[in-house]
Parts: C-alpha cells; sequence; structure tokens
C-alpha cells in the first residue's frame, strides 16, 4: 500500500510539475510577443538617432563626403513594412530624406549611397535634389582583375612565375570580392604548408637529437613565398557570387531608370531667333516675370 500511495504522489507532483512549466512557457511567449514590437520601435529609434547624427557631424566638418554602405537596409521602399511597430523603418527613411532636403550646395555635404538592390530602394530617395546621379558599377575588366590581384598581393610574397595576367583572363566575371578570396585562400594554403613544414622539423629534431644542433644552423623558412601551386589549388575552389542573371537584372535596371527619367532625348535649340524647332513648333517666349524666379537665389530649394 505504501508503495503504490508513494506512486501516486510522485505522479501527481510530476503532473503538477508539467503544468507549472507549460504556464510559465506561456507566459514567456506572450511577454516576448507583447515586447517584441516596443525592442523594434527602439531598434528603429536608435537607427533613425544615429544617421541624424551623423549628418550632423557631416554638416559641421563640411565639405566632406558622406557615404551610406548598403542603402537599401535603411532606405528600404516604405508602405510595405507589415508589424514593425506602427511603421517605424518609415520614419527612418522619412528623417532621412528631411535632412536631405535640408542640405543645401551652399553645405558642401555630398551623399553616395551603396546598394546591390536597387529595385527596393524608395523612389522618393533617388529624386533630383537627393541621390539623383546613377552610376551603375558593373564587374572588373581584365586590366581591373589584374590590379585587383596586385593589389591583395602588394605586401605576400609571390614567385616571379605566377602570371598575374594569365590569372586576371579566366577569372571573367568574377568580382572584387571573389578575386580577394582567391589570393586569401593561396596565402592560406602557403602558410599552412609552411606550419607542416615546421611540425616535420620538430618531429625530426625529436627523433635525431644529436643533428639537432645542425638543424638549427641550417634553418630557413620552409615556404618563402607563394608558388603557383598554391594559386592552382586555391582556383579549384573559386566561385562566382555574381550571375549572369543578376548582371542582366542590373543592367535592365540601369536603362529602364534612365530611360524613365528621359535621358537620352533629342532636345536642340533653334539654329536662329525665331526659327521653328523641330516638329515645326516655335517655342514659348519667356515671361519676364518667369526669369526673375530664375534668377533669384532665395527660391531655389536646394540653396
Amino acid at each position: 500500500m505504501m508503495k503504490a500511495e508513494k506512486n501516486a504522489l510522485v505522479s501527481e507532483f510530476e503532473s503538477i510539475e508539467n503544468q507549472l512549466v507549460e504556464e510559465i512557457d506561456s507566459l514567456k511567449r506572450k511577454v516576448s510577443g507583447n515586447r517584441k514590437p516596443v525592442a523594434d520601435a527602439m531598434v528603429t529609434y536608435s537607427v533613425a538617432q544615429t544617421q541624424t547624427e551623423r549628418i550632423e557631424q557631416a554638416r559641421s566638418a563640411a565639405p566632406c563626403v558622406l557615404f551610406f554602405d548598403e542603402l537599401d537596409s535603411i532606405a528600404k521602399s516604405r508602405g510595405g513594412n507589415v508589424g514593425d511597430a506602427g511603421g517605424a523603418a518609415d520614419r527612418v527613411i522619412n528623417q532621412i530624406l528631411t535632412e536631405m532636403d535640408g542640405m543645401g550646395a551652399k553645405k558642401n555635404v555630398f551623399i553616395i549611397g551603396a546598394t546591390n538592390r536597387p529595385d527596393i530602394i524608395d523612389p522618393a530617395i533617388l529624386r533630383p535634389g537627393r541621390l539623383d546621379q546613377l552610376i551603375y558599377i558593373p564587374l572588373p575588366d581584365e586590366k581591373s582583375r589584374e590590379q585587383i590581384f596586385k593589389a591583395n598581393l602588394r605586401k605576400s610574397p609571390v614567385a616571379k612565375d605566377v602570371d598575374m595576367v594569365y590569372i586576371a583572363k579566366v577569372t571573367h566575371g568574377f568580382s572584387g570580392a571573389d578575386l580577394t578570396e582567391i589570393c586569401q585562400r593561396a596565402c592560406k594554403l602557403a602558410i599552412r604548408q609552411s606550419i607542416e613544414a615546421e611540425i616535420r622539423r620538430e618531429r625530426e629534431r625529436a627523433a635525431n637529437p644529436a643533428a639537432a644542433a645542425a638543424m638549427d644552423l641550417d634553418e630557413d623558412d620552409p615556404v618563402p613565398e607563394i608558388t603557383r601551386a598554391h594559386f592552382e589549388e586555391a582556383m579549384r575552389f573559386a566561385r562566382r557570387s555574381v550571375s549572369d542573371n543578376d548582371i542582366r537584372k542590373y543592367e535592365m535596371f540601369a536603362q529602364t531608370l534612365q530611360q524613365s527619367r528621359g535621358f537620352g532625348t533629342n532636345f536642340r535649340f533653334p539654329s536662329s531667333q525665331g526659327a521653328p524647332a523641330q516638329g515645326g513648333q516655335v517655342p514659348p517666349p519667356v515671361a519676364p516675370g518667369d526669369q526673375a524666379n530664375f534668377d533669384d537665389p532665395e527660391d531655389d530649394l536646394y540653396s
């Protein structure tokens, strides 16, 4: 009887313990669910405050260049951020746009943004007076790839028989990061080979103590430079991070944006005063009041 009562008591305690654990987990989920928007709002407010402080620092240090890397992380299209603490991400881009409009030509602050996702950038930030100049930077060509290899290896001992021109020729379609990875992998292979040679030397010294002194006198660097074999092994793992589809997408986006902005139109001034322009239409005269509006610097929104 005592054993049966003890088992029943233990099972009852286990049941109560399981219920308490479930209730605690439920409370944790509710609390974390309630605190998530608050945390997002605090992080977003911190981002907006940081960007505002950086722009203020740029104003005080003018002339200067303010560079935003990964612009799509803070300038994403507004209206599509659902569940971000009441549109906190939209308020960040609104604050950035307000600060950019406050920078006139007299401030001498140049803003540059870089992104590989131009399709999700908010259109308002690409309007005139803001980031209105689109510069598409393609993948490096053969000469550029050669210079990238030389820049990455400028402080590394490379064997004279390593043909940088040939490596640059066979790495068509590789980005700068892909070429840097090849150089880093070749350096790591050389370091690994040097470490393995040092381990073999230590084992030989331990096996033959009598010849250890002579080995110390003749000691030199087992791998003094990066050889062709290291680059050949590194090229086995080389890969492209930008596919041909991505390249076509970027080129089509740049072309579409230029066409939407009206670049490439056949605008021509008339050949003589009063002569009709192309198409037989005479341009309308400019009123004196309109010319005064152009001449007044106080009416310039971005000055």
